[in-house]
């Protein structure tokens, strides 16, 4: 899982130095690659304006054995 981390993280330093009006700094890069790392299932959204990252919104899932519900 690392080793996925850090690719992503090479890809996404790599597009930032790209893109002309791109600026993902370090520590936003990694604040996105540790909401990633944080949630089994789920998503994450990053949301930007005026092409700057100004939020990262977390949505974790729980899944539900659907045995265990039956049973109740």
């Amino acid at each position: 899982m690392r080793l996925l981390f850090l690719g992503l993280f090479q890809e996404m330093t790599q597009l930032s130095t790209t893109h002309e009006n791109s600026q993902l700094s370090t520590h936003i890069i990694e604040k996105i690659l540790d909401a990633v790392g944080s949630i089994e299932y789920g998503s994450v959204e990053v949301v930007i304006h005026d092409g700057k990252v100004v939020q990262i919104e977390c949505r974790k899932k729980i899944r539900v054995n659907r045995g265990e519900v039956a049973r109740r």
